[in-house]
């Protein structure tokens, strides 16, 4: 094929693997419960008796799918073109297929389409599910397609940025975490300028849909009235395949002066017994060579922690990604300032309003989460693909020690993205936009949160044997988490009362349970794993009809409880087990 054999070879072995049409249908089977689910609750809320109520509906549900869609795809397809170059970084087979006969257009775009692949499959299995909403009404198949089309080229871009960085960058974590901002700043920058253009003057932002994905599917979700052809989702058409373009140039460009990185590269010793034999004038001494003068530093008791702490464990080059996120964070704390106490409520086409605020520092809040448990998971695989992890079962170190060590280790490289939130929160509260209880809980819940992803991490990590595997498990998590609130609030909010919804979401409620289940513990299995896995999705149901009814002890101390004991959960088969878990990882792996 055009894109060379890395792409050829995907597209044969991936319809052979079982879990492809695994993914397929769960996908399928989770959008249709979804519309099911949001049936269920209009119908026991409200009366629907004229065509004009099932329109509404129809077009609500489709303003529903299409942006959840779009957000579970944008995630998708960066991280996996991101984890699928980097896994092979990590296991230095890269460098075999740059000493291959293979172009550079070769290399990068058949990586990049492979990893795409599946996410096509996806999004190809959920047009028929978005066509059936269209016989609700309201909805048109142009928006329909419009959504697919617009799907597509944002994941096309997300997944060029993401094997770009991954092509650019040495160590996982650094790829995952400049992904994860740029993604951030590349929504949440053009949201910035429509709202300012909008307070300014009312339907200036039109143009700004040809740069933000979040915009274009909001254009495609409404009714196309008088064209077919909506120029801003042609223009953020064209303008996606330019990006995807400009970022898949410069890596083929590029790629083979990244590659191999500095620190694969061979490095000239920096004192031998035949230097030392050397005179200053270029003669030889005679006698023994001179000791050389080394200094030496002072490992610590736990040496996985001295390790963390006191070493570029993470490379050189995380001190760009502090920069980076420190520049995202001022932004955010000037956007905060200058809304002021209050900020700005704003309400879509159906009437849901949200603060300003709200949608300001929530994904702020999750990026840097995410940007936690990224270097969680990637502290165990990528040790585990070094071979590293092998020589700690022949060491005394104890299971205590490792897993408290690469924890800490974790909290304290992450420092920034721990501690920004909550200053954020601190400067809420003295802005009045809080009062002083409602400090202390989302004080008190990003810390709990913060524990609960690194965990995570270490957990997901050292439970699944491939990298990539496990670098998706545990971001999608995180991620899948948090979009499953958003998702349920919103439908809550959108299709009437909240009150007494806990049949129509029982089927969310299970499936989520089960899903999580076999994330978390089908590899280690655990009681506690098993009941964690239970309780949190009908916790989180409680957290949000709680939240709804204005009663924030309520939320904090059901999330706090529950998150807190999946942490130990994951934690305790850790220390007990972690020794022989790595080597039943091992042993799969030679298998």
């Amino acid at each position: 094929m055009f894109v060379g054999p890395v792409f050829t070879r995907e597209a044969v072995i991936a319809p052979r693997r079982p879990r492809l049409y695994l993914v397929r249908g769960v996908y399928a089977t989770a959008l249709f419960i979804l519309m099911c689910t949001a049936w269920m609750v209009v119908a026991g809320t409200q009366e629907i008796g004229m065509i004009g109520d099932m329109a509404r509906f129809g077009s609500v549900l489709f303003r529903i799918l299409a942006p959840l869609q779009l957000t579970l795809i944008l995630f998708l397809s960066a991280v996996q073109s991101a984890a699928a170059v980097s896994q092979e970084k990590d296991k230095n087979t890269f460098l075999l297929l740059l000493m291959t006969r293979m172009g550079n257009a070769e290399l990068v775009l058949g990586r990049l389409f492979a990893s795409l692949l599946q996410i096509v499959m996806l999004i190809a299995v959920s047009l028929p599910i978005l066509m059936l909403v269209t016989l609700f009404g309201g909805v048109a198949i142009e928006q329909v397609l419009w959504s697919v089309v617009v799907t597509i080229v944002a994941a096309l871009a997300a997944g060029s940025l993401g094997s770009t960085i991954a092509l650019w960058r040495e160590k996982t974590f650094q790829t995952l975490s400049l992904t994860a901002m740029l993604l951030g700043a590349w929504v949440g920058l053009w949201e910035a300028v429509g709202w300012v253009l909008e307070s300014r003057t009312p339907g200036s932002s039109g143009w700004v849909a040809w740069f933000s994905p979040a915009r274009a599917i909001l254009v495609a979700t409404r009714p196309m009235l008088g064209s077919a052809w909506p120029i801003e989702l042609i223009g953020f058409v064209g303008v996606g395949l330019l990006v995807s373009a400009a970022l898949d140039g410069l890596a083929i460009a590029r790629v083979r002066r990244w590659n191999p990185g500095r620190e694969v590269r061979p490095q000239r010793p920096e004192f031998s017994d035949d230097d030392a034999a050397v005179s200053a004038g270029g003669e030889a001494v005679s006698g023994p060579a001179p000791t050389p003068t080394v200094r030496t530093r002072e490992v610590w008791d736990n040496p996985v922690l001295w390790r963390e702490m006191r070493t570029w464990a993470y490379g050189r080059k995380i001190v760009f990604i502090r920069l980076a996120y420190w520049l995202l964070s001022l932004g955010v704390i000037a956007a905060t300032l200058y809304l002021g106490p209050a900020g700005a409520v704003t309400a879509d086409d159906e009437g849901v309003s949200l603060p300003i605020l709200a949608r300001l520092l929530g994904p702020f809040f999750l990026t840097s989460l995410v940007l936690v448990n990224a270097l969680a998971v990637t502290s165990i695989t990528t040790e585990r693909d070094g071979r590293a992890l092998d020589l700690l079962m022949v060491t005394d170190l104890s299971p205590k020690e490792f897993l408290f060590g690469k924890l800490g280790g974790v909290l304290y490289v992450t420092r920034d993205m721990v501690a920004m939130p909550l200053i954020l929160s601190l400067i809420l509260w003295w802005l009045d936009a809080i009062r002083t209880p409602e400090l202390l809980y989302l004080l008190g819940g990003l810390t709990v949160m913060n524990l609960f992803v690194a965990m995570l991490g270490i957990h997901c990590g050292s439970s699944y044997t491939s990298s990539r595997q496990a670098v998706a498990v545990s971001l999608g998590s995180v991620f899948f988490l948090f979009l499953g609130v958003m998702t349920c609030l919103y439908m809550m909010v959108s299709f009437g009362s909240f009150q007494g919804q806990l049949t129509p979401f029982l089927a969310f409620i299970v499936g989520g349970g089960v899903g999580l289940y076999v994330a978390w513990g089908r590899q280690n299995p655990s009681p506690a794993i098993l009941l964690t896995t239970g309780v949190l999705p009908l916790a989180m149901f409680f957290v949000i009809t709680s939240f709804l009814l204005g009663r924030p002890m309520s939320v904090f101390l059901v999330m706090t409880a529950t998150y807190g004991f999946a942490t130990t959960a994951m934690m305790m088969p850790a220390l007990g087990e972690y020794m022989i878990a790595v080597g039943r990882v091992r042993l799969q792996e030679d298998e």
